[in-house]
């Protein structure tokens, strides 16, 4: 058989991930505004000897880093998306990207928490007035990035386009990775606005530190959760039991095919590889096991293996 005969049989090994995802954008709109009001935060505070701007512009440059890293994932999956080196396509890069700005994360929280212990034990002076308006500053800045991050397109109606939005809300580790940064940014200023005030008015000087833990141990939570979801992701985890029993339905519906093995793994946000081993006494194609499966199961890579069985298969489960 000529090499061209089977160009008909070849099928491309990307699963959309050579697309732009707007998860992208946003995290360089967001960049840009983090950049912006961290030079000015750092400017500011050498000019005027702050350390309270000095210190939160240094905090918000270590948000853009990770922020960065996050934009460096979509580009490197989008670039790298036709690369034969890519079993699946790049569509892991994103759980890499999202993992690694958990990592951070939880520095982030362990370095709230330290800074926060410390001045428990040894409280520091605090120029309220300044330190409250860098505060409400930071929350307005970092309530604007999660808007940004957050609005994954509810306007759009309950159409195939919000449903499509709706999945990479909750399948796009990177961007989750990416919103829980900002996120985090903005439960800091709160606290630190609620501790400010009820310091400055009642004289709870000890309430800065202590929401400072509290914000430490919400920001840990949230790194522990999407460690553990991306982790699932790159250590190619059973997918979703409720896919697995949706694709036995499919296959079994005949009432004579059974499903004997089966391998469902992440190889994307919501795009997912099968592989999958089909006992029947009538005979049938993989092709035609194939086109039972729903397109909302995300099946983007199906490999069906058929065995005739010549036996009952009444008494299989």
């Amino acid at each position: 058989m000529h090499k061209d005969h089977l160009q008909g049989w070849k099928h491309d090994h990307s699963f959309g991930q050579d697309q732009r995802r707007s998860g992208e954008t946003r995290s360089m709109v967001v960049i840009a505004i983090t950049a912006t009001m961290m030079v000015v935060e750092i400017v500011t505070g050498l000019m005027f000897g702050s350390m309270a701007l000095l210190a939160d512009g240094l905090h918000m440059a270590s948000h853009a880093a990770a922020l960065t890293i996050n934009v460096c994932a979509y580009v490197f999956a989008r670039r790298h998306a036709h690369n034969p080196r890519f079993s699946f396509g790049t569509g892991k890069v994103n759980a890499l990207g999202g993992f690694t700005g958990a990592i951070l994360l939880a520095g982030f929280a362990l370095l709230m928490a330290w800074e926060s212990f410390h001045r428990l034990i040894d409280p520091v002076e605090i120029v309220f007035n300044q330190a409250i308006m860098v505060a409400m500053i930071g929350l307005l800045v970092n309530g604007i990035c999660v808007f940004i991050l957050g609005n994954q397109g509810h306007h759009h109606g309950h159409d195939h386009h919000h449903d499509q939005g709706h999945a990479d809300h909750h399948h796009d580790h990177n961007l989750r990775s990416a919103y829980l940064h900002v996120l985090a940014d903005a439960l800091t200023s709160i606290l630190a606005i609620i501790a400010l005030i009820t310091a400055k008015y009642f004289g709870s000087i000890w309430m800065d530190p202590l929401m400072g833990i509290l914000g430490s141990i919400l920001v840990a939570r949230w790194s522990w959760g999407l460690i553990l979801s991306t982790s699932k992701v790159l250590l190619d985890q059973q997918g979703p039991e409720a896919s697995i029993k949706k694709i036995r339905r499919c296959i079994e519906q005949d009432g004579d095919s059974k499903v004997a093995d089966i391998h469902l793994w992440s190889i994307g946000p919501g795009i997912y590889s099968l592989i999958l081993s089909v006992v029947a006494q009538n005979y049938r194609s993989p092709e035609e096991y194939k086109e039972r499966f729903p397109d909302d199961l995300g099946l983007k890579h199906i490999s069906i293996e058929v065995h005739h069985c010549v036996d009952s298969l009444s008494g299989m489960k």
